[in-house]
């Protein structure tokens, strides 16, 4: 058992855990809760408005991992996960539009994010050149003639200099609870479970730009409820280390002493696989350099629970493939053992869960998976309690 920091004694003294004591899971339920089986699901993120209603959001209406459908999905429920409404189409460009994050605002707007992406063309254009290069047949370079004829279509409801205008980082706002929503409005960064609000008021999103040449990784703010954004700081890089290739995915807290914390995942050579955590002390103004945590999996999402305890949950794509959670007694500074959400997966198509603490205390946690018994990637849910 590791040892525990003055702040973490007490933190454990605080919620009721015996001194030195690790956190324990008690699920309660677990499912599937996408309806489509012929459509690949991927990157949710789920919220809890005021009065209780979830939101989760999600990169639907698509072929396969990477492919040029994608679509901004959502769903609601107001029993807390038991059933869902048939999901709707939020958002929908002529190009690929992925990871989607949703967020109410202490004002009770509504804010979705994502991004578009041209990640599928490389495949496109490997079989377009195959076809060119064959006369009177098919040669397939991953595609069936049909598949390559579908992706053709739509990859040209746009020409080259419309896709590339197209791209970018984007969010869309509702003030009415979501039944009307706002054109795209771009943001500084991209992340896949969006922005925070923080406690004075502003909110906060921890990302990574896209699309630019710098793609530095850092915080933005909006102090007009998500009308518009403003660079805010860099996050510094780890000596040795690099951005571009290096660090992704971005999530924040803000611990119950004021601390930020943001959580990275990195592929650099040192520590790769894990996620590196960086805090600032000043509202977001400075970070520290980021730093391991000692956590394989990626990427994080985080949240403050009512009792002031920090949650982490993240994908964990190697044995047991699946989904994990760690726990915070001392403000993001140690972090529990890990806690086994799910780890019956088929492989390392699956992840980026997110969590909400519904009225009873129990927590929601939903995420993405290819299963072993369905054809393509689907929305699964587990409700769960601390112990």
């Amino acid at each position: 058992m590791k040892a525990m920091s003055m702040v973490g004694l007490l933190g454990a003294l605080w919620v009721g855990l015996p001194v030195g004591a690790e956190p324990a899971l008690k699920m309660l339920e677990t499912k599937v809760i996408s309806p489509d089986a012929q459509s690949y699901h991927g990157w949710p993120t789920v919220a809890r408005r005021a009065g209780g209603e979830l939101w989760v959001v999600w990169s639907g209406g698509r072929e396969a991992h990477v492919c040029p459908f994608g679509q901004v999905l959502a769903m609601t429920s107001r029993d807390d996960g038991a059933t869902w409404t048939w999901p709707r189409v939020l958002l929908d460009s002529a190009i690929d539009d992925r990871d989607a994050g949703v967020l109410e605002t202490a004002k009770g707007t509504l804010l979705v994010t994502t991004f578009t992406s041209l990640a599928y063309e490389p495949l496109l254009k490997k079989q377009q050149a195959m076809v060119e290069l064959v006369t009177g047949g098919w040669k397939s370079a991953g595609m069936t003639p049909e598949q390559y004829a579908r992706w053709k279509a739509c990859h040209e409801r746009l020409d080259e200099a419309g896709r590339k205008a197209d791209l970018g980082v984007w969010l869309i706002r509702s003030t009415d609870g979501g039944k009307t929503w706002s054109t795209r409005l771009p943001s500084c960064v991209d992340s896949p479970h969006g922005p925070i609000q923080l406690r004075d008021g502003r909110l906060l999103y921890a990302g990574k730009q896209l699309w630019t040449d710098a793609k530095k990784i850092g915080v933005c703010e909006s102090t007009d409820d998500g009308l518009t954004w403003h660079w805010l700081a860099e996050i510094p890089t780890r000596p040795g280390d690099e951005v571009i290739k290096g660090y992704h995915e971005l999530h924040a807290v803000e611990a119950g002493d004021g601390t930020l914390i943001v959580q990275i995942r990195n592929h650099n050579k040192a520590n790769a696989g894990e996620i590196l955590q960086s805090e600032s002390s000043d509202g977001g103004k400075t970070w520290s350099v980021p730093h391991s945590i000692g956590v394989w999996g990626l990427p994080s999402h985080l949240l403050r629970l009512r009792d002031g305890r920090l949650l982490m949950t993240y994908g964990h794509r190697r044995a047991p493939f699946g989904n994990q959670a760690r726990i915070s007694t001392d403000n993001g500074k140690t972090w529990s053992g890990a806690l086994i959400i799910s780890g019956d997966g088929a492989g390392g198509d699956l992840g980026y869960p997110s969590t909400v603490e519904l009225g009873d205390g129990s927590l929601l946690t939903i995420w993405y998976e290819k299963l072993k018994t369905a054809p393509k990637a689907v929305l699964r849910q587990a409700r769960w309690r601390l112990e």
